[in-house]
């Protein structure tokens, strides 16, 4: 499982923070650079396949509070601390641009300024701090306005300002000042939280899953009442060679039990390859073609043995339905998935504006579900499969289906039966 995390800040930060991160084979970054804290209300609807949202400054972060914690998306903000402040003071005095004895300086919280002036001997100086309440965040002029009069009346010579835009501001008024610079300490530190918070509640895929599948002759006990036992072995030869060819390319084991049907049994391969071929499923039509009569494939997924062989008989049971060949899944749940191999049509022009003008989906991600309903042949969806299909948490899966349904993209299908006590999930389909 690789985590997202949308990471939000300038593209100086940006390009900073791709200068030196560690590239984690189970972690990806998703940078948003913005020019004014304001366009990230627009930048966080990109975001929405990413498991945790990181924020470089403040404004940003109060820009979208509301929405996070409505929407309970997890998001951090980069720790503006003790450490933050000795490290900008620092490289302050380093470049002696200016005299730093009377300085002027705003925290969301002073105490953290107290703390930074006993760490860096600032209490023979004259420092000036401006502690701001959140809410100060949408009116910068009323910290702006402070650091100013303190100019005007010549008590201080610098500012040092905790809000990228406070000391563009200043600047432009020819007042000299800067803002803080994350430590990358406090960058790493950040992201490791980022990292454990997404850890804590993962989407666990079910990597131990067991695939059960029966393949039979259709009709198999007429054709034994038409004809004798000769007259079906060869044919029967002929299927369990070819399952058998199957069962290697997918590290599956085949067998053939008193009824003269064939089983196989394998794990993860054999599922990749049945979600790769949902309206080709190409073990089905060779198997039809090898021998030239109908056949019935039914699969059963579950975590073990037992149940996913109980389902695969339900499978089963499903294609006796029609007179053709046929093949279903039935998973864990006892959702009942097909007919495989027979592609199901849907409008996809008409769903590229539905994802666009509706879903307000960009170009990749539009294009990326259209690909994720072809490829399982326009079949119910859950939660599950968005996240396997993104390889993104349930959590992030989860925002996914809402935009859509919010758009009226997809609506409920039904219900997924849980294999564990619990709450039912929905399953979902397209609205056409």
């Amino acid at each position: 499982m690789k985590y997202k995390i949308a990471i939000f800040g300038s593209q100086p930060f940006i390009e900073r923070i791709k200068f030196f991160i560690e590239i984690k084979k189970d972690v990806e970054f998703v940078y948003f650079p913005y020019s004014k804290a304001e366009d990230v209300k627009d930048l966080i609807e990109q975001a929405f396949l990413c498991d945790i949202y990181v924020f470089s400054e403040l404004p940003a972060y109060i820009y979208v509070k509301h929405k996070l914690n409505k929407k309970r998306l997890p998001s951090l903000l980069m720790s503006i601390d003790a450490y933050t402040i000795v490290t900008s003071l620092f490289r302050l005095y380093q470049n002696r641009v200016y005299e730093l004895d009377r300085i002027s300086i705003d925290m969301l919280n002073d105490q953290q300024v107290m703390n930074a002036m006993s760490e860096f001997t600032l209490s023979d100086k004259e420092v000036y701090i401006y502690s701001f309440e959140e809410q100060d965040i949408t009116m910068l002029d009323k910290i702006v306005n402070h650091h100013e009069q303190l100019w005007k009346q010549g008590k201080i010579d610098y500012v040092l300002t905790s809000i990228k835009e406070v000391a563009a501001c200043l600047n432009d008024k020819g007042i000299p000042a800067s803002c803080m610079v994350i430590p990358k300490l406090n960058i790493e530190n950040t992201l490791k939280e980022a990292k454990k918070i997404v850890q804590l509640n993962p989407y666990q895929s079910n990597t131990a899953q067991i695939v059960v599948g029966f393949i039979r002759l259709k009709n198999k006990c007429d054709l034994e009442t038409e004809h004798d036992s000769r007259f079906i072995a060869k044919p029967l030869q002929q299927l369990h060679q070819l399952v058998e060819e199957f069962g290697k390319q997918t590290s599956a084991t085949v067998i053939q039990n008193h009824e003269n049907q064939i089983i196989l049994i394998g794990t993860k391969s054999v599922l990749e390859n049945i979600q790769n071929h949902y309206r080709d499923f190409p073990l089905l039509h060779t198997v039809e073609r090898e021998l030239q009569r109908p056949v019935d494939i039914g699969f059963g997924l579950a975590l073990t043995a037992m149940e996913a062989e109980q389902n695969a008989k339900l499978a089963l049971e499903i294609c006796d339905s029609t007179l053709d060949s046929r093949c279903y899944i039935v998973n864990e749940r006892q959702d009942i998935i097909g007919p495989i191999g027979i592609e199901k049509a849907f409008d996809k022009s008409k769903l590229y504006q539905s994802l666009i003008h509706k879903a307000r989906l960009n170009n990749e991600l539009s294009y990326n579900f259209i690909n994720f309903i072809s490829k399982r042949n326009n079949e119910p969806f859950s939660s599950h499969d968005i996240a396997s299909h993104y390889k993104v948490t349930k959590r992030s899966a989860e925002r996914t289906i809402n935009k859509l349904l919010s758009g009226e993209v997809i609506k409920v299908a039904g219900e997924e039966k849980p294999y564990l006590k619990g709450r039912p999930r929905k399953l979902f389909k397209l609205n056409q």
